[in-house]
C-alpha cells in the first residue's frame, strides 16, 4: 500500500531534527519500499503494509528511537491527497493556501469551536480531516495556527503550504 506521511513538528529550527537521508535509509533497512521524502519538512512516501494506525504508530516509534523525536506520524494515501488538491476552495489562486493535516476527523464540537472562531481577514474550511486556510497577510500574525486548530479541535495536526501540498499530491500519484 503507498503511503505519505505528514511528520508534524520535525527540523523546526534548531530542535526535533529527523535527517530525511537518514530516515529513507532507516525505513529501506525497516522493511518498506520505494522509501522517498519531499523536502525537509517531515514528508516521506513509501510502500508499506494497509493499517493506516499501525504504520503510523511504527514509524513514530522508529523515529522516536533512532532520532530521539517525539513526532506523529499523519498518514494519507495517495488518492487522499489527490483529493485533498482537487477539494482547494479558494478558487484558482493557490498563493496564499495552506493545508493543517488533522489525525483523525474533527468531531461535532470541536468543528462548532473552529466555525466560531473570527479568522478575518483569513479564511478556514474545515473538510473532513483537513483544514484549508487562506491567509491573507502571510502565516505570522494570523489567529489560527495549526497549534491554535489543534488546541480547538483536540487533534493533533500538522501544517503544509499549497505548493509544498500540491507536490506531494503529485509525487503520490506517480509511484
Amino acid at each position: 500500500m503507498k503511503w505519505v506521511a505528514l511528520l508534524r513538528a520535525v527540523n523546526l529550527g534548531a530542535r526535533n531534527k529527523v535527517p530525511m537521508a537518514q530516515l529513507r535509509t532507516l525505513l529501506e533497512e525497516t522493511g518498506y519500499e520505494d522509501v522517498r521524502t519531499y523536502i525537509a519538512s517531515g514528508n516521506v512516501l513509501f510502500d508499506g503494509p494497509r493499517g493506516r494506525a499501525a504504520v503510523a504508530g511504527k514509524l513514530e516509534r522508529l523515529i522516536a528511537d533512532s532520532f530521539g523525536v517525539d513526532t506523529t506520524a499523519i498518514m494519507r494515501t495517495p488518492a487522499e491527497l489527490v483529493a485533498t488538491v482537487a477539494g482547494h476552495p479558494f478558487g484558482k489562486d493557490t498563493s496564499r493556501s495552506h493545508v493543517v493535516f488533522l489525525a483523525a476527523e474533527p468531531d461535532r464540537e470541536g468543528a462548532e469551536r473552529v466555525a466560531a472562531v473570527d479568522a478575518s481577514p483569513d479564511r478556514v474550511v474545515l473538510a473532513g480531516p483537513d483544514v484549508y486556510l487562506q491567509y491573507h497577510s502571510g502565516v505570522q500574525g494570523s489567529r489560527l495556527s495549526a497549534a491554535r486548530l489543534e488546541r480547538l479541535l483536540g487533534l493533533r495536526a500538522t501544517h503544509r503550504n499549497w505548493r509544498t501540498v500540491a507536490a506531494l499530491a503529485e509525487l503520490a500519484a506517480e509511484a
